[in-house]
């Protein structure tokens, strides 16, 4: 379930403005907002990586892997990549441009985000089917340039469309055998990802009495909410609150801010 973006955004004026230490745009606290996202969705590979190595609670709810994995798994979908029959320098597959989910997925990072796109992230399993022949799709296998150039030399190891092989290079797949080239319309290929979270928006319109600013929902409006999962409500607004510390130049925000954000940390890693 997503964080409201209005919650987070009314709790942060709150804090901030109960002692009037200051006050945060809704400009700024998008781009602050969409970053401390950003750090959190990060932060998770990390964390699994570092539970990986030790011992889990075989408890419902209290194993952290699981807890770790259900957190990204907001951000798995998967598309059909697209056969370029004229690549260079060889022909190669395209990664998906749209997901299931029809959200536009962009490899360049230097693109500005609509509320309907997001970036691209980690690619996962890379999948081949016939569907006018084939049950079940078969799991392409990745490869490293050295293997992928060797496996095919030996006719025993030689990739077949039954045991395919791909490389995998500047957002490109470049897939063994070369028959696999979506001729017949009923031959895919299926990529599963990650992407990255969508920018949040605390979409508005300025009312005209004293300034103020009327919040757009995000069910009529262009706002935007936190995507992450609810238990990260409290680390949201934290590390909101440390960085309009720094933008404010009050150090006591920062300094109790950063206390928090360390305690939580800690309590994970426990």
């Amino acid at each position: 379930m997503a964080i409201n973006v209005d919650t987070v955004y009314k709790t942060v004026l709150l804090i901030l403005n109960k002692e009037q230490r200051g006050y945060m745009t809704p400009p700024e606290f998008n781009r602050i907002g969409t970053q401390v996202q950003l750090d959190i969705f990060e932060q998770y590979f990390e964390d699994l990586n570092q539970q990986l190595r030790v011992p889990q609670a075989n408890v419902d709810y209290s194993d952290r892997q699981e807890s770790l994995d259900e957190k990204i798994s907001i951000f798995k979908t998967s598309g059909n990549a697209s056969f370029n029959p004229t690549g260079t320098p060889s022909l190669f597959w395209s990664l998906p441009t749209t997901d299931i989910y029809q959200t536009e997925i962009v490899y360049n990072l230097l693109t500005p985000l609509t509320a309907n796109q997001a970036y691209f992230y980690k690619i996962g399993n890379v999948k081949y089917q016939n569907t006018a022949v084939d049950t079940y799709p078969t799991n392409i296998q990745r490869l490293q340039p050295s293997e992928f150039v060797d496996i095919q030399k030996s006719d025993l190891t030689a990739p077949s469309k039954n045991y395919p092989v791909y490389l995998y290079e500047n957002n490109r797949l470049f897939i063994s055998p070369s028959t696999i080239t979506g001729t017949p319309v009923t031959e895919k290929v299926t990529v599963d990802f990650l992407r990255k979270p969508k920018n949040i928006q605390w979409d508005f319109t300025a009312d005209g009495v004293g300034g103020s600013y009327l919040f757009n929902n995000t069910a009529t409006g262009s706002s935007v909410n936190f995507e992450l999962s609810s238990t990260e409500q409290v680390s949201v607004i934290t590390r909101i609150l440390l960085y309009a510390g720094i933008v404010i130049r009050d150090p006591q925000i920062v300094q109790v801010a950063a206390q928090q954000i360390q305690q939580q940390e800690q309590n994970q890693k426990q």
